[in-house]
């Protein structure tokens, strides 16, 4: 990948000296900390992960007690005294279930896999709100570079105004122009405030992402490494490849295979083993049970098991035809976005090597006769403006490639410095 490099310098705003200033770097690394939504899918993948760890736990043992065969004439349960023995049992009894292996095993696979599928919709989710500062950092750059074109124009338009009230000190004519001029200048202040109530903005967002003050001082850095994408090429593999979201939906297809190896480890045969003691009433000698028991899947109780494979099957399928559908968007939206930015940039080299540069020299041209009073003031001022919106128009072409830029990283889901 290529690396153009456009270093964007700009005036910094509101109490620098009192800011601590952030690179988009910076930005997102505190995003990764501190975001409390990464900490909510941390606790959710350890909640998981512990609970993996009792997957193989054998059933409790199940222990009783109780009279055994006891006559209700509580006479009977005494011998006769010559030889004959009395009638009842006292019991304790356990019973234990013993585990299927395949039915563990498969038990155990699935809940270890289950933190996988939030590991990738923590990565989405992260790739997400990358997006959101990245969109807030650029614009407030943009911002930036607007306010210094501002101040720059507000400066040369009131040496304008000032040499037009020189000039017509002794009665001004053609007093239209002069007025719109000084109209201008409220209209530049008005922009000032906009801009810089965007900025504010701007702050809020990025405090809100990084889980700081809302109301916390923030400066971003406005140099960073402009990023040449022309060359990418991508296809859908590379999109299955980076895309967070289409590889929690190969770990959901994952948990539905486990899921089925699950149920079909249902159909296997259960074993269990109950042993009774019993002590026996007048002379009854003591006794013993030990029985051992077996749960045979038979057509008749399978056909849940069988039923719910089926269903899985099918949600697989499901998910597997949601991956193709979103990997297809994905790459569509990825070539849309390449072919824009190609496009912004020959407007934008437009206005860099030939729509400023001639405009600039059109407003000196035009200052230096108003200066030799060969041209009026209405020529200036339409010169000044038109400058000035073409400088604007510059700016927010460059915010749409921003824009641009930051829409194809996070369909590519390109990781900072990647």
């Amino acid at each position: 990948m290529k690396y153009a490099h456009l270093v964007l310098a700009c005036s910094l705003f509101c109490h620098p000296g009192q800011s601590q200033t952030y690179s988009l770097s910076q930005i997102l690394d505190s995003i990764s900390s501190s975001n409390a939504s990464m900490k909510m899918y941390d606790a959710q993948v350890n909640s998981l992960d512990a609970a993996a760890r009792g997957a193989r736990n054998w059933m409790a043992p199940q222990v009783s007690t109780g009279l055994w065969m006891a006559p209700y004439n509580i006479n009977l349960w005494k011998g006769d005294g010559k030889g004959g023995t009395g009638m009842g049992q006292y019991m304790v009894s356990a019973e234990q279930m013993f585990p299927v292996k395949k039915l563990n095993d498969a038990n155990e696979a699935y809940m270890k896999s289950m933190s996988s599928v939030e590991k990738e919709n923590k990565q989405a989710v992260l790739n997400e709100l990358f997006a959101v500062a990245k969109h807030n950092y650029y614009a407030w750059i943009i911002l930036q570079k607007k306010l210094s074109v501002l101040t720059e124009s507000e400066h040369i338009l009131k040496l304008i105004i000032g040499s037009a009230e020189n000039r017509y000190k002794n009665g001004l004519e053609k007093i239209n122009a002069y007025y719109k001029a000084k109209a201008a200048l409220g209209n530049l202040e008005s922009m000032r405030i906009s801009e810089e109530n965007e900025i504010g903005q701007k702050r809020i967002v990025l405090n809100t992402l990084m889980n700081r003050d809302k109301s916390a001082l923030l400066q971003v850095d406005t140099n960073y490494v402009w990023m040449d994408y022309s060359g990418q090429s991508f296809d859908s593999s590379l999109i299955y490849e980076r895309r967070s979201d289409l590889r929690a939906i190969d770990r959901n297809i994952q948990l539905l295979a486990l899921q089925q190896n699950m149920e079909r480890a249902g159909l296997k045969p259960q074993f269990r083993v109950r042993y009774d003691h019993m002590f026996g009433f007048g002379g009854l000698p003591m006794q013993y049970s030990l029985m051992g028991m077996v749960r045979i899947p038979v057509n008749r109780s399978t056909r849940s098991n069988k039923a719910n494979m089926e269903s899985l099957s099918w949600k697989s399928q499901s998910l597997e035809e949601q991956k193709h559908s979103l990997a297809n968007e994905y790459e569509g939206m990825a070539a849309g976005l390449q072919k824009n930015m190609a496009a912004k940039k020959k407007q934008l080299l437009l206005y860099e090597n030939n729509i400023l540069p001639s405009l600039k020299n059109n407003f000196e041209v035009m200052r230096l006769a108003f200066e030799q009073d060969t041209q009026e003031l209405f020529e200036l001022y339409d010169a000044w403006f038109t400058l000035t919106s073409s400088r604007m128009e510059y700016i927010d072409l460059l915010g749409q490639l921003m824009d641009l830029q930051v829409d194809f990283e996070k369909i590519l889901q390109i990781k900072p410095h990647e």
